[in-house]
This record gives C-alpha cells, sequence and structure tokens, in this order.
C-alpha cells in the first residue's frame, strides 16, 4: 500500500484549482497503488480547505492556520512538509508547478535526496512505481520519467494538465503542530502586491479571448476585452503583445506564461508559435481569427476566419449581443 501527499496552494482557504486538479489525479493514483490520500495545507484559512478537498479525492487533510506559515518565506513551509513527510512516509509528494511550488519542490528535494520530476502532464503507477510525463523543448517532445533511487519522488504537476473531476469523500482533519522556528524564520515576508490581471486567473477560465502580435498595439485589446465580457470570459495574450507592453503578464498563454485549458479559447492575431500553442493547445475548442490562411495557428484550430480581425471581431460581439437580447 502507498499513499499520495499533496501540497495544497489556497488564498484563505480556498483551494486553487489546480490543487484540487491534483487532489483527484491523486485519488486515483492511490487507488492503483492502494493507499490514500493526504494533503498538506498551511497557513490562515488552511483548515477551511477540508470540505472542498474531500470533493475531489482527499482522504486526510493536515493543515495547521498558523499565520505563521503565511508571514516568513519558504523555510516554515518546507519545515512542516518535511516532518509530515518523515511521519506518512508517502510513495510520491505532488504539487502545483507554481512559483511556489517550484521552490518548495526543490528544497525537498534536496532534504530528502531524491529527484524532482518538474512540469508533468502525466502520472500512473507503473509496476508499482510512478512514472511520470512531461514535455521538453517547448512542447515539442514528451518524455517518461521515473525517480530509480528508491526514494519518494517529487512531482510538480502543470496546471490544467488533469481534470478537476468530483471524488467525493469525506475528509479527516488532523491539525499540525509544527512551529518553525530559528533561522526557518529568518526572512519575513513584509507586503504582498497583487499585480493587475484578469478579475479571474487566465488560467482558471473557461472561456478566454487571446490577442497576439497582429493586433498591432495595447488599444485593441478594449475591443478584445468586450468579446470576452459578452461571452463571460477573460482576455489572454501572445508572448509578443505582453513583450511588447501592450498588456500585463499575468494575461500570457503559452510556454513562458500560462497553461490554459478553458472550454473555448478564441486566438486572435496569434500566428501560433510552438512557444504559444504548447500553452493552450488542449482546450476543448479552439477558435482562431487571422488574416494569413497559413498561420500555423489554424492547424489547431477546430474553427477558423481568415480576414481582418478589426472587422471580424466588432461584428461577433454585436451578433453575440443581439442573441442574448432575445
Amino acid at each position: 500500500m502507498t499513499d499520495v501527499l499533496l501540497y495544497v496552494e489556497h488564498e484563505e482557504g480556498r483551494p486553487r484549482r489546480v490543487s484540487l486538479e491534483i487532489s483527484a489525479k491523486a485519488a486515483d493514483l492511490a487507488a492503483a497503488a492502494g493507499g490514500s490520500v493526504h494533503a498538506v495545507a498551511l497557513g490562515q484559512g488552511a483548515t477551511q480547505t477540508l470540505d472542498q478537498l474531500g470533493q475531489y479525492g482527499t482522504d486526510v487533510l493536515h493543515a495547521s492556520d498558523d499565520e505563521t506559515f503565511d508571514q516568513y518565506l519558504g523555510d516554515p513551509l518546507v519545515g512542516a512538509v518535511e516532518s509530515l513527510i518523515g511521519s506518512l512516509q508517502p510513495g510520491a509528494i505532488l504539487l502545483p508547478y507554481s512559483q511556489d511550488g517550484k521552490d518548495l519542490a526543490a528544497r525537498l528535494a534536496v532534504r530528502l535526496q531524491t529527484g524532482v520530476i518538474a512540469n508533468v502532464i502525466g502520472l500512473e503507477v507503473v509496476d508499482g512505481r510512478f512514472e511520470a510525463t512531461e514535455t521538453i523543448f517547448g512542447g515539442a517532445y514528451t518524455t517518461t520519467v521515473r525517480v530509480k533511487n528508491g526514494r519518494p519522488p517529487v512531482v510538480t504537476i502543470r496546471p490544467n494538465a488533469f481534470r478537476a473531476e468530483a471524488r467525493p469523500k469525506t475528509a479527516r482533519l488532523e491539525e499540525i503542530s509544527y512551529r518553525p522556528e530559528g533561522e526557518a524564520t529568518r526572512a519575513k515576508r513584509e507586503e504582498t502586491v497583487q499585480e493587475e490581471g484578469a478579475p479571474v486567473p487566465v488560467d482558471e477560465a473557461s472561456i478566454i479571448v487571446s490577442g497576439g502580435r497582429g493586433l498591432g498595439g495595447p488599444e485593441p485589446f478594449e475591443m478584445l476585452q468586450d468579446l470576452a465580457d459578452e461571452l463571460g470570459g477573460v482576455v489572454g495574450a501572445s508572448r509578443a503583445a505582453v513583450d511588447a507592453g501592450w498588456i500585463s503578464y499575468p494575461h500570457q498563454v503559452g510556454q513562458t506564461g500560462r497553461t490554459v485549458k478553458p472550454q473555448t479559447y478564441i486566438a486572435i492575431g496569434i500566428s501560433g508559435a510552438v512557444q504559444h500553442r504548447v500553452g493552450m493547445q488542449t482546450a476543448d475548442t479552439i477558435i482562431a481569427i487571422n488574416k494569413d490562411p497559413d498561420a500555423p495557428i489554424f492547424q489547431l484550430a477546430d474553427l477558423g476566419a481568415v480576414g481582418d480581425l478589426f472587422q471580424i471581431v466588432p461584428a461577433l460581439t454585436e451578433e453575440i449581443r443581439k442573441r442574448k437580447a432575445h
């Protein structure tokens, strides 16, 4: 029997969607390995994640509402999770492929003397061992990876790699008594600044209207925002548009931005370079609007319109507005 441990990212008791995705996948893995799903959540509101995590397959939540975990940088988190791993001896440790998740994963791997498998898009139990699939070279290739030293792998999972499908259980809460001290509290977090972005994070949106170099400047993003508002979605962007300063980084979709898996992805004025495609190619439905009929984005698109985006987008927005009025 092999248990699986996942690290939960949350905002004052609200788990991020990627944590629910990982919980659901962990439930499948634990079932295949004959074990249970343990989750660890730390910081203000951590215990409030219990019910929602239970709906997505978590059996036991280890949590502490101690605000110390919010006040200091990564050391207290690493110490608490390392201590829990020592008592649970899980077969794998799963974390989001996020800034905090990558930082925590690297530190844990050093302390546990094990390997990190990063940016994972697939994870299975094969012959009793955890085997991961990751992409390399901008999504051009996929590789199968496992840690061979016999120690539990530390795995960072790409957001939207797995579906947050319900696995209803009644999760049990076990409060953590770990208290950081000494060097663990040497670096304090004085201020948190929320960078301006979409009301809903682009990697959690079900509809995304993205713009690229073809827009020619920042002003046309207002046109995309109008379309997104009518559809109940958010605005995304290619790296070219972000690098040009037309829109802020939180909107960026692609290899160096956010990986998304919306129901509908509308690519407007985006050529479809591989660095962008790797971040959105798993969308359920892809719609492309571009004046170049040979643009690579059309190779992915379920629906495509070749023409002047400055005519097509306002007309599309107006048509949607009319239909909503009836």
